[in-house]
């Protein structure tokens, strides 16, 4: 995740829970990455309609597509 997403993910709704809901969405994709990479295991993540699991590695994100 990148700064560039949080500029994306903005909530139109009124609710004040949901105009919490795009950083809580950042926060746990960002945990989950965490988790993935500890446990040396994929995220799989939808990318231009496709799902792709991505794969930390010394090199960088890694990316197969499923």
């Amino acid at each position: 995740m990148n700064d560039r997403m949080d500029a994306k993910l903005v909530s139109k709704l009124p609710d004040a829970d949901m105009q919490a809901a795009p950083a809580a969405l950042l926060r746990a994709g960002r945990r989950a990455r965490e988790i993935a990479r500890q446990t040396n295991t994929a995220v799989v993540v939808m990318r231009n309609g496709e799902l792709v699991e991505e794969r930390d590695t010394p090199e960088g994100p890694a990316k197969t597509e499923r």
